[in-house]
């Protein structure tokens, strides 16, 4: 009897664990080569509708940018607002697509992709 309430507590707290990571973890990130850009121009403005008819608005930023060891790649990604100018992203790339990306400080840019974004004018 003790070993039993013994498993169906480790089991509880397993599963516990499991929902609380998935929670806090963006699956799209996971194994996904990270790139940096710096927003230096506004998206361009895109509406699409929705299978029921709503119109919505997103925008499309075609950028280069940068892996950490500063090779340079062509990236096309989409926001439903407009981003900050001059902000910083990082951007996760799996396979030919962006699948998600996240703003991050200048101090955070790993030193090969700050010296192209710098050296670019950016």
């Amino acid at each position: 009897m003790k070993k039993g309430l013994i498993s169906i507590a480790v089991i509880l707290i397993v599963l516990v664990g499991f929902v609380v990571f998935i929670q806090n973890v963006n699956l799209n990130r996971l194994g996904a080569q990270q790139y940096y850009v710096q927003i230096n121009q506004d998206g361009k403005r895109m509406e699409d509708k929705t299978d029921n008819g709503e119109k919505y608005v997103y925008y499309e930023y075609n950028l280069d940018g940068f892996d950490p060891s500063g090779k340079q790649k062509a990236l096309t990604f989409t926001a439903h607002k407009e981003l900050r100018r001059d902000a910083y992203l990082r951007i996760y790339v799996k396979g030919d697509g962006v699948s998600s990306y996240q703003e991050v400080k200048a101090d955070e840019l790993p030193e090969g992709a700050k010296q192209k974004l710098d050296g670019a004018g950016n």
